[in-house]
C-alpha cells in the first residue's frame, strides 16, 4: 500500500501573481505529486499552498518551493498582517496514509536537514518534529518573527536547529524557515436546524476543547472567574483536540457549528459529529447533517463506516466503497450538496488513472483480454485473482451468518472474519496487476542497450533485479492465498450451513492459486543467478504448497460427506 503525506508550505507572497505562479509551478514538475490547493491572502500577503504524494515526491517538491521562494521574496520588505519569519515561513509534513507520524518525523528532519545545507536558510523543527519540548510550539520558534530573527538566531537558546546562526544578506533576504510534522487538520461544518448563531456557538463551547469561560454563579451573565493569576478560568469542552465556533451561512439560511479537528486519532469525525449531536439536542437542536471543507483522508470515512455500521450490529467486512457510503448517509455529508468521494477523499484525487487495470475490467472484459495474443495478464494474474475469490466466497459466507435469523449474538464473531476476508481479497486484488507489472518490469529490462560492456553490465542487474521481483510477487500471492483457508475453514466449521458449499468452493480456489503462484516462482527462479536467494524462497514456497494440499484434501472430504 501507497504512504501517502500531505505538505502545506506558506510563502511569504499573497499579492504578486506572477511570484505564486512561479513558486505552484515547482510542485506541478515535481511526478507523482498532486496539487491540491493555492489559496492566496492580500491581507496577510501570504499563500498556502496544498499538496500530496509518496513522502519521497512530497520532500522534493516540498524543497523545490523553498529554492524558489528563496530566489523570488525578499523579506527585508515584505509587510502583512500574518505572523512571518521567512520566505517560506512554514512547510508542516502530514500523514495522510498508511504511514506513521514517527516516519514523517523522520521526513521533516530530513528536509529540514537538506534546506539547511544545501541553501543555507537556518531551520526551525517544530510540532511532532521539534527536538526539544519547547520548540514543538510554532509561534514560540516564531516569537520576535523576521525582525527578531539576527538577533535570535545568534542567540545559544535559539540557534536554528539547522543551517547557519550568523546573520547575513543571504539570510536578510530569505529568513528563517520552520518545518515540522503534525497531524492532519480536518475542516468541517456541523449544519443545524436552527438560525441562531448565539446556539450554535453554545453548542461550540460545550464541545471544543477550550471550553467556555467559568461565570460566578455559572450564569451566562456572569462575571468570569479568575485564577491566582488573575486569568480567566475556562470549563473544558468534551472534544480535545478540536476548535469550534458557531455562525450563521446565509448562503444556507442555517447556523453551523464550524469545527476544525487538529487531532483525527484523539477525536476522530463520527465521534465528534455524535458529540455535537448529542449536545445540539440537549438545547433541542437537530445536527441535520456535516459539511467537509476542502479533503478528507480515505481512513477518516472507513473509520466512520465501520462505527455505525456496528451501532447497527451489522458486519463491518464489506468493500471500501459500502463503507464510504454507510459514512456519507450516517452523517448526512451529502445534506448541502452532493458528496462525491472522487472529489473530496485524498487517496481517490491523486490515484494514476493514466494506466488501465485489470481489476477495473468486467469479468469478460479480463477473461477476453487474458485469452488475447498478449502475454499478459498469465498464470501469475490468474491465481492472484482467484485467490481474491476465495477469499471473497469466505467472506461471503461470514457476512450471511452474521446476518442469519437467530444468530444475532453471533454477529461481532462473523464480523471480525469477514473484516479479515476482505483485506485478504484486496491484497490479492492489488497482485492481479503487480504480477502482470512484474512481467513488464522484466520485458523492459530485456530491451535496455547493449553495446558496450557498462551496457551490458546495468542490463544484465536490472534483469536480475525485475526476475527477483517476478519471484517475490508470485510469492506474496501464494502467502496470501493459504491464509484464505483460514477464513473458509472457519466458515465450513461455524458458518452458516445453508453455504457450507461456497466456503467448500473457496478452498478449492485458494489451492488452485497457491499452486499457481508456486508455478511462477518457480518458472522465474530458473533465470536467477542468486541461487541462496531461490534456495531459501522455494523452500518456504513448499511447505505451504505441502499444507495447502493437506487442508484442500481434509476439507473438500469432510464437505462432500456433510451434503451427501
Amino acid at each position: 500500500m501507497k504512504q501517502i503525506i500531505e505538505c502545506v508550505p506558506n510563502i511569504s507572497e499573497g499579492k504578486n501573481q506572477n511570484i505564486i505562479n512561479q513558486v505552484v509551478e515547482e510542485v506541478e514538475k515535481v511526478e507523482g505529486v498532486k496539487l491540491l490547493d493555492v489559496d492566496p491572502g492580500k491581507t496577510t500577503n501570504r499563500t498556502v499552498i496544498t499538496f500530496v504524494g509518496e513522502p519521497e515526491q512530497v520532500c522534493q517538491a516540498a524543497f523545490e518551493v523553498v529554492k524558489k521562494a528563496q530566489e523570488l521574496i525578499d523579506m527585508r520588505s515584505h509587510h502583512g498582517d500574518h505572523p512571518r519569519f521567512g520566505a517560506t515561513d512554514v512547510c508542516p509534513l502530514i500523514p495522510v496514509a498508511n504511514i506513521t507520524m514517527d516516519e514523517v518525523v523522520e521526513y521533516a528532519r530530513k528536509l529540514a536537514k537538506r534546506i539547511a545545507d544545501e541553501l543555507d536558510i537556518p531551520i526551525y523543527c517544530y510540532e511532532s518534529a521539534a527536538f526539544t519540548p519547547e520548540r514543538r510550539n510554532l509561534a514560540t520558534c516564531r516569537k520576535g518573527e523576521y525582525e527578531g530573527l539576527k538577533e535570535r538566531i545568534e542567540s545559544s537558546d535559539w540557534k536554528p536547529c539547522f543551517g547557519p546562526n550568523k546573520w547575513s544578506e543571504k539570510i536578510a533576504k530569505s529568513g528563517a524557515t520552520a518545518v515540522g510534522a503534525r497531524d492532519f487538520l480536518l475542516a468541517v461544518n456541523y449544519n443545524l436546524n436552527t438560525t441562531s448563531t448565539r446556539r450554535a456557538n453554545a453548542i461550540a463551547f460545550d464541545v471544543r476543547e477550550k471550553g467556555r469561560v467559568k461565570r460566578e454563579g455559572n450564569k451566562p451573565n456572569g462575571k468570569p472567574v479568575l485564577d491566582a493569576n488573575g486569568k480567566k478560568v475556562m470549563i473544558p469542552g468534551t472534544l480535545k483536540g478540536t476548535k469550534a465556533i458557531g455562525w450563521y451561512i446565509e448562503e444556507y439560511g442555517i447556523a453551523q457549528v464550524s469545527m476544525n479537528i487538529t487531532n483525527c486519532n484523539v477525536s476522530p469525525l463520527h465521534i465528534c459529529f455524535e458529540e455535537v449531536s448529542n449536545k445540539a439536542a440537549q438545547r433541542g437542536i437537530r445536527v441535520t447533517g456535516v459539511e467537509i471543507v476542502g479533503l478528507v483522508p480515505k481512513k477518516t470515512l472507513i473509520d466512520a463506516g465501520k462505527f455505525y455500521l456496528k451501532k447497527q450490529q451489522r458486519s463491518v467486512g464489506v468493500d471500501e466503497d459500502t463503507l464510504i457510503k454507510i459514512a456519507v448517509k450516517s452523517m448526512g455529508l451529502d445534506d448541502l450538496k452532493p458528496f462525491n468521494p472522487k472529489e473530496k477523499v485524498i487517496e481517490y484525487m491523486i490515484e494514476d488513472n493514466s494506466q488501465k487495470k485489470l481489476v477495473d475490467m468486467t469479468c469478460k472484459g479480463f477473461a477476453n483480454e487474458t485469452a488475447s495474443e498478449s502475454p499478459a495478464p498469465g498464470g501469475g494474474s490468474i491465481s492472484a485473482y482467484i485467490g481474491s475469490l476465495g477469499a471473497a466466497l469466505g467472506t461471503m459466507v461470514a457476512n450471511l451468518s452474521s446476518h442469519k435469523a437467530g444468530w444475532d449474538e453471533r454477529w461481532e464473531e462473523f464480523s471480525i472474519v469477514a473484516e479479515k476476508g476482505q483485506e485478504i481479497k484486496d491484497t490479492l486484488l492489488h497482485l492481479v496487476d503487480e504480477d502482470t507489472n512484474s512481467f513488464n518490469k522484466i520485458m523492459n529490462a530485456f530491451s535496455l542497450p547493449k553495446k558496450t560492456d557498462e551496457e551490458k553490465q546495468k542490463r544484465d542487474e536490472a534483469i536480475q533485479d525485475a526476475t527477483k521481483y517476478a519471484i517475490e510477487i508470485p510469492y506474496q500471492t501464494l502467502q496470501a492465498s493459504f491464509e484464505v483457508f483460514d477464513i473458509c475453514k472457519q466458515m465450513v466449521e461455524t458458518g452458516n450451513p445453508n453455504s457450507v458449499t461456497d466456503a467448500a468452493v473457496g478452498i478449492l480456489c485458494a489451492k488452485t492459486a497457491c499452486v499457481g503462484a508456486f508455478m511462477n516462482m518457480k518458472i522465474n527462479c530458473k533465470s536467477l543467478k542468486d541461487k541462496a536467494f531461490v534456495d531459501d524462497i522455494l523452500t518456504k514456497a513448499q511447505q505451504l504448497i505441502d499444507k495447502a494440499e493437506q487442508i484442500e484434501k481434509e476439507y473438500t472430504t469432510k464437505v462432500l460427506a456433510q451434503i451427501d
